[in-house]
This record gives structure tokens, C-alpha cells and sequence, in this order.
């Protein structure tokens, strides 16, 4: 079950305004930058601990189905996503927003445009963060997404964030009405106090119903914490912080995945990877300094999923080819 909880943060009122942004120094910025130069000579290396014992997959009773909407794809340096990998030279990159659909609930996952963001949402971020994140010109709102797939936000029930950074809130800007689900330890670190944590912009959260669930279930696929969401295996939250520190992800059981070619279950990870590269590699981000609130944390989480079932697709919010299969004209 979830409490729906009121929508206030320690230590005064969100601002909002210029006044309320926390501009991270540029040494940051450029900390950052350095990162991913050095790391094209030297990956960088740790020891990892091994994951608790990890419990089997859920035994659902109920299905769901996925729906990835379109978005504009553009090609990046693959060092600046994977710490440390040349080859492929270059990756496709993209903001997805998802669609869940539950017999009792539609719900968005990481809905991440909103019209007109560039003007609307990017002003919030600090200026060095802006320029590494701002999206193509051309970038679809889930909005106008909604609206390909003959929906609008009055179908939607409840936005489910993989974690509270802009490009995965900002589409519910078009949608003041639509509550939002998420940890009560993700909301307090983007909410509490006035200034806001660099990747966040409040617009999306100000005064809106947000439910809080709880990390309440036991240990699965090697993460040590999860939620069943509606009780019957088919949505499990999994504890995925390290880039941020409520980040989760969502193990869906698909209704469509046998006997199509198609995956059975499939993990909407967020930007816990933000490319299966990551995965495949296990390689931490490129820009690990600017984005990761616990680098050894994030990097962990990689190293969990790449030890996962090659049976579960894994979906980063980012990473365009991984989105491909659940377009809607796959579906």
C-alpha cells in the first residue's frame, strides 16, 4: 500500500525561481570532463563487494504491457557514457518516457519532456549542467506522445519516476493533476531545504500529490530491498540508489513474452546505467563526477545487472537501441 503524503520539504518552501538553483562550481563541471579523458587511458577500477544472495524472479500473477514512446535519437562519444570504452566509437542516446499498462492502472514511467522545456524547464538547471544536458530542438514531449498513441494525461493514473532528476519528471509539468510515486528518502533528497540538488528542476514537483511507498519486500535478483506495487508480482520496485540516492528500478512482467520473440520480463533501470554498454562492459558513467551521488553505489548496481538473466531485458532510460523493441509499433 501506498500513503499518500503531503507535499512539503524540510527546511522551508522550494524555490523555484533563479534564486533557487544550486550552480555547481565549474571545477565540477570540469572534474567531470577530466573524468572521462583519463578514463579513455585508464578505466577506473575498484573492488566491488558481492550482491546479497539474490532470490529468484517474482511469482506474478498478474501481467502488464510496455510501451516505449518514440523520441529523437542523437549519437554520443560512447567514453562520455561507459568509463573507459572506445569501441563501439559512438552509442544512440535518447530521453524515453514508457507507458505501463496494469489491468487496474495506466501508469508513465520517467515521463520526461514537457512542451516547450528548453524554455520552460532547462532555466532551472545551472548554467555548466545545461549546456552538457539540454536535448535537441526537436525533442518529443510526453505529451505529444500520449497523444500518437490516441491518450491524453486524463488516462494516465500515476507517474512512477525511476528517480527525481529533470529529464525524467519534466513531461509532468503539462500535467499539474497527475500524483507521482517515489521513496520518501528520493523525495526529501531532491525537495528538502531551498536550494535544489544539481540535475533537478521543481518545476514538475511544486505542489503536486506525491504517494510515498516503501522498500518494504525482500531481497531480489541481488538488490537488497523491493515493492510489490500492486501486490501481485507483475510491477516490483527494486532498490537501485547510487545515482541518486532513492534511484530505483521497475521488473515488469511482460503479458507478451512467449512465444513472440519477445522478453518475458523486462527492468526499466532509469539512469542507473544509462546505456547496456554499462552493462555488458560493467563500466561505471563516463561522467560519473557530475551525475552519480555514490560512484561505488552506481557501480555496484552495474555490476548487479550484468550479472542478471540474459531473459530480462534491460531498459536504461536513455540508451535508444534498448527502447527500439517496445515502440509501438512492436507492440
Amino acid at each position: 500500500m501506498t500513503a499518500t503524503r503531503p507535499n512539503s520539504s524540510a527546511g522551508g518552501a522550494p524555490d523555484i525561481s533563479a534564486r533557487g538553483r544550486l550552480f555547481p562550481s565549474l571545477l565540477t563541471v570540469a572534474g567531470a570532463m577530466a573524468d572521462v579523458m583519463t578514463g579513455a587511458i585508464r578505466p577506473h577500477r575498484q573492488t566491488l563487494a558481492r550482491s546479497s544472495g539474490a532470490a529468484g524472479l517474482p511469482a506474478a500473477r498478474e501481467t502488464v504491457t510496455l510501451t516505449a514512446f518514440r523520441q529523437v535519437r542523437r549519437e554520443v562519444a560512447t567514453p562520455t557514457v561507459a568509463d573507459g570504452l572506445r569501441h563501439p566509437a559512438r552509442v544512440g542516446n535518447a530521453m524515453t518516457s514508457f507507458l505501463v499498462r496494469h489491468p487496474d492502472a495506466n501508469i508513465l514511467v520517467d515521463p520526461a519532456i514537457c512542451d516547450d522545456v528548453h524554455h520552460r524547464v532547462l532555466p532551472q538547471l545551472p548554467a555548466p549542467l545545461r549546456a552538457l544536458v539540454a536535448p535537441p530542438a526537436s525533442v518529443a514531449s510526453t505529451q505529444s506522445s500520449l497523444r500518437d498513441a490516441g491518450l491524453s494525461f486524463a488516462d494516465i493514473e500515476f507517474a512512477l519516476p525511476t528517480h527525481l532528476h529533470w529529464d525524467h519528471v519534466s513531461g509532468l509539468v503539462d500535467a499539474p493533476e497527475i500524483p507521482i510515486r517515489v521513496t520518501e528518502r528520493e523525495w526529501r533528497w531532491a525537495m528538502a531545504g531551498v536550494l535544489a540538488p544539481a540535475g533537478v528542476a521543481r518545476r514538475a514537483l511544486v505542489g503536486r500529490e506525491v504517494d510515498y511507498y516503501d522498500l518494504d519486500g525482500p531481497p531480489l535478483l541481488g538488490f537488497a530491498r523491493s515493492h510489490d506495487l500492486f501486490g501481485d508480482g507483475s510491477v516490483t520496485v527494486l532498490d537501485m540508489s547510487g545515482h541518486t540516492p532513492g534511484s530505483v528500478g521497475f521488473l515488469l512482467h511482460l503479458d507478451d513474452g512467449r512465444g513472440t520473440g519477445r522478453p518475458h520480463w523486462a527492468l526499466l533501470v532509469g539512469d542507473a546505467a544509462w546505456h547496456t554498454v554499462q552493462v555488458t562492459n560493467v563500466r561505471g558513467k563516463g561522467l560519473a563526477r557530475a551525475f552519480d551521488s555514490d560512484r561505488s553505489g552506481a557501480l555496484e548496481v552495474i555490476r548487479t545487472l550484468s550479472e542478471l538473466d540474459e531473459s530480462i531485458a534491460i531498459v536504461p532510460s536513455h540508451d535508444a537501441e534498448a527502447a527500439v523493441r517496445f515502440f509501438p509499433s512492436a507492440n
